[in-house]
């Protein structure tokens, strides 16, 4: 079911376009196959959703974007511009143009600066701060943080949906095109990721931002993104308009995906198989379709022959052989 191809890219003027991404990783003497051919692009003030099981390539792909590290082959395109190809002071000044959001919003931040330090350490590295404190400021405010009682103080002193407000505000200080959000929301209570989930669609129409949002929830992905990626064993499934991918699931992994959200919007029919076993290892990935060892509906070709992405329908592109009707 997992499978490559490019044909889905669209022709616009995207901001972001990865084409044929592969990140490899060393393990003694063999190799994790952490991102296997994954393609995409983002046009501008649009939000990419990137979802899939944990181990499954997300933030592998998401670093590789950023070039920490470099990938191992392929593609990634910000504005035209390669950043693959960049080396030294050329990558280095990429970097104001495309910021990233970690995961742990408590270890991502320096324990023993100050708030406004924090924010602040970008502009300044650039040159960009001039002594000019009100940039700062805004910054801080615009995530909903009052710098006067805020600044002046240590990451430890807020809560873990306060941290992750402060480096939302470091990344919106170098005035980025685009953000990737590395699961942003996963360490935080339910009641405060609805918070930071809101505050980023707001910051996003009043920055004009463009955003990948890495998740493994997809009713968080559903409700932010507007098309979704759905990913496996570092190989792409489907991909498809928000609402369209939780309605219309044609992948067998989507769809097992779907039917584990505890009362979600999709219930199997009783002869409806969900997916049955452990993921393979990236190290030793299966020939053919990567979810084939899981699938209930593998057969033959699935393990002689490897899917490409093809559409079923407008905008809606899925890598299987068998997709649901």
């Amino acid at each position: 079911m997992a499978g490559s191809g490019t044909a889905h890219l669209r022709n616009a003027d995207e901001v972001l376009r990865v084409q044929d991404l592969t990140v490899t990783y060393p393990s003694g003497r063999r190799t994790v196959h952490a991102v296997s051919g994954v393609s995409f692009d983002v046009a501008k003030g649009e939000t990419l959703g990137i979802v899939g099981e944990s181990g499954c390539g997300k933030s592998s792909a998401a670093r590789a974007i950023m070039q920490l590290p470099r990938p191992a082959s392929g593609s990634v395109r910000l504005t035209g511009l390669e950043l693959t190809g960049l080396r030294g002071e050329a990558l280095r000044r990429t970097r104001q143009r495309l910021q990233m959001i970690f995961q742990d919003p408590i270890s991502s931040l320096n324990p023993r600066r100050r708030v406004r330090d924090i924010v602040a350490e970008g502009p300044r590295v650039w040159g960009t701060l001039n002594g000019d404190a009100s940039r700062i400021d805004e910054a801080l405010e615009a995530v909903g943080l009052d710098p006067a009682t805020s600044a002046g103080r240590r990451p430890h002193e807020f809560s873990g949906g306060q941290c992750q407000r402060i480096s939302i505000a470091r990344a919106l200080a170098l005035e980025p095109e685009v953000i990737i959000c590395d699961e942003p929301v996963s360490a935080l209570d339910v009641s405060v990721q609805a918070q930071i989930l809101n505050l980023l669609e707001d910051l996003k129409a009043r920055y004009g931002l463009t955003l990948v949002f890495i998740a493994h929830d997809l009713a968080v992905i559903k409700n932010v993104s507007d098309r979704v990626l759905v990913m496996y064993l570092g190989k792409t499934c489907e991909l498809a308009a928000g609402a369209d991918l939780v309605e219309r699931p044609a992948h067998p992994y989507t769809r097992a995906l779907l039917a584990s959200v505890p009362r979600g919007p999709l219930r199997l029919a009783p002869d409806e198989e969900t997916a049955s076993g452990e993921p393979p290892s990236p190290a030793a990935p299966p020939s053919g379709c990567r979810f084939r060892t899981r699938c209930p509906k593998a057969d033959a070709r699935c393990a002689s022959e490897e899917p490409l992405m093809r559409p079923i329908g407008p905008g809606h592109w899925v890598a299987c052989h068998h997709p649901a009707e």
